[in-house]
């Protein structure tokens, strides 16, 4: 029998209620098409850091690098460590060791969701660089409390980065539609986005089948509010990515039912999968956390592995069970009734 070894980092917060849930699904898919999850659990969160002041061991990255897979619940817990301690001690410095440089997120209305639009026939797949750009981490601050006080952010764009986030891009488009939306703002910054354009306008050529179109972020933002299903592969930097791809989780319904994936496409290392809800410490436990995110995320992670037909099956049995209305509203359902209602679509398919 085939097997999958999985990290499982459920995190902080609700991560642990749905990730809990998302695996429940994953070994009865898994069971349904006869192959093996095999799960080791990792305790590294925001309390992981209180007890041991860091947010994972020092070996951290060498111990995920022998996993196919990574499934993250959620990490952060403002009242306990700063966000900027939390996430640039665990979610960043794997998306970069693994050079997870492609987070996919899928936009769409699950059956019966209702989105805050009034199209409903949208399918978009935003497509955000991930180790670079404005997210780099290059800067500093100097004079800092007083009144001469600097503070210096520089965005890193390089060939190497830019060109191989377009190039997945076209690569997913042809996939698709054929219809590829490249996001910059170049009319503005003279130097990184213009520098995005050509490179885009170079890569066109070897891709005579796709149609590309170049939009500035604040045309991007007014068309997927305005005509969303104009839309299908989406591809912008870190910072672009990171806005947009909240406004597709608010058109789908909300950010109960954002999945993404960091995708290493090398396969060289690990790629990554996680809802990008965030870690709601104020639910945690209360079993009323929806775990669609995570159930959609690991629908990504199994046709990641070549289980597609464990994909397939697994998001025939979310939108069954958003059919029937289970999970479709803040608070409808308990994470645990979500759950359930998954699991019986897959044991009826």
């Amino acid at each position: 029998m085939r097997s999958h070894r999985i990290a499982l980092i459920p995190g902080d917060g609700i991560g642990p209620d749905v990730v809990e849930a998302a695996w429940k699904i994953g070994e009865a898919v898994a069971a349904k098409e006869s192959f093996a999850l095999e799960p080791t659990r990792f305790p590294w969160s925001c309390e992981f850091y209180t007890e041991t002041g860091a947010m994972m061991p020092e070996d951290g990255i060498e111990t995920l690098r022998g996993f196919d897979a990574i499934l993250l619940g959620a990490v952060g817990w403002p009242a306990r460590v700063p966000d900027s301690v939390s996430l640039h001690g665990l979610l960043l410095p794997i998306r970069k060791a693994f050079v997870q440089y492609a987070n996919v997120r899928p936009h769409r209305l699950l059956p019966g969701v209702e989105g805050p639009l009034k199209s409903e026939g949208f399918d978009i797949l935003c497509i955000r660089e991930n180790t670079e750009g404005e997210y780099s981490g290059a800067g500093g601050r100097v004079h800092q409390g007083g009144r001469d006080e600097v503070a210096v952010e520089t965005a890193i764009f390089t060939r190497t980065g830019v060109e191989r986030i377009l190039r997945y891009g076209f690569e997913q488009a042809r996939l698709r539609s054929g219809r590829l939306a490249s996001v910059t703002k170049s009319n503005a910054q003279k130097h990184s986005m213009v520098f995005w354009d050509e490179v885009t306008r170079e890569l066109a050529k070897e891709y005579s089948d796709v149609e590309v179109t170049s939009y500035h972020i604040d045309a991007m933002a007014a068309r997927m509010v305005m005509a969303p299903q104009s839309l299908d592969v989406v591809v912008g930097s870190n910072l672009f990515g990171d806005i947009l791809t909240d406004l597709g989780a608010a058109i789908q319904g909300g950010l109960g039912f954002a999945a993404s994936a960091n995708i290493d496409p090398t396969r060289a290392c690990p790629s990554m999968f996680e809802p990008v809800h965030g870690s709601a410490p104020d639910i945690a436990g209360k079993d009323i956390a929806n775990p669609l995110a995570t159930i959609w995320s690991l629908a990504m992670m199994l046709d990641h592995l070549g289980e597609s037909a464990a994909s397939e099956r697994v998001m025939r049995a979310m939108e069954a069970a958003t059919a029937r209305g289970i999970g479709i509203r803040p608070g409808s359902h308990t994470t645990g009734a979500i759950t359930d209602a998954v699991l019986n679509a897959i044991e009826k398919d």
